[in-house]
């Protein structure tokens, strides 16, 4: 892991609980199982950015997917709240609980290498969530700059371009497979943080044994410990 300058860091599942944070605000929003329509909702994500990447729709960021994939869900459950309402359930998102280990591991990390955020989340939305959250990064990097979405090259090296460093000079960690293939294919190097959480505790989230990644960690606060044993 010589040579490493930046740590870009996934956001959504690897540094804060989507999965808790959206269920629980969903649930006092409006009259719905708040854990089953985390998922559902979150089962719409990939596809969604999908679209956009296979050039089926115009750019749209990820506000404006979650907005359309709620108003599906709302129609779907015959649930028909109030544009208020709908507004403040697309903001769940904007507001997500770190993982307990994020904020300790990060700061561990910031002392010796630049701290981005790189996510596909909308700028607002994470300038927002990272304030909430109280994660140290240095800066965000949201795919909204690339007009893109991972794992599309371009997020990842917009990214590397943005600060001024190779692509191998920037180490990716994230909780997907999917995301650590594309960073690996844009020349990235990559670590897999596992969070058996991430979808909560009737759906299996990604696992080391089965993701492709230079090496692979259980917590930001071991990642630290991996790059500087000292």
């Amino acid at each position: 892991m010589d040579g490493i300058r930046v740590i870009a860091c996934d956001i959504f599942g690897t540094t804060v609980d989507w999965y808790t944070g959206v269920a629980e605000q969903v649930g006092s929003l409006i009259e719905v199982d708040g854990t089953a329509f985390a998922t559902e909702w979150r089962r719409k994500y990939v596809p969604s950015m999908d679209r956009v990447r296979n050039g089926e729709r115009d750019w749209a960021y990820l506000d404006t997917l979650h907005r359309e994939s709620l108003d599906e869900l709302l129609d779907q459950h015959q649930l028909d709240p109030a544009e208020e309402t709908r507004q403040k359930l697309v903001r769940v998102w904007h507001r997500l609980p770190a993982w307990p280990d994020s904020t300790s591991g990060l700061r561990r990390l910031r002392e010796h290498y630049t701290l981005a955020a790189l996510s596909n989340g909308g700028f607002a939305l994470l300038t927002a969530l990272v304030k909430h959250a109280d994660l140290p990064f240095d800066c965000i990097l949201s795919a909204e700059l690339a007009r893109a979405y991972k794992p599309d090259p371009s997020v990842y090296l917009t990214a590397a371009g943005l600060l001024d460093v190779e692509p191998h000079e920037v180490l990716m960690v994230a909780a997907h497979g999917w995301d650590l293939d594309g960073a690996r294919d844009a020349g990235l190097r990559t670590a897999f943080l596992e969070r058996p959480a991430e979808k909560g505790p009737h759906h299996a989230a990604d696992r080391a044994a089965d993701v492709a990644a230079d090496f692979s960690v259980s917590s930001f606060d071991q990642l630290a410990e991996v790059l500087n044993p000292g």
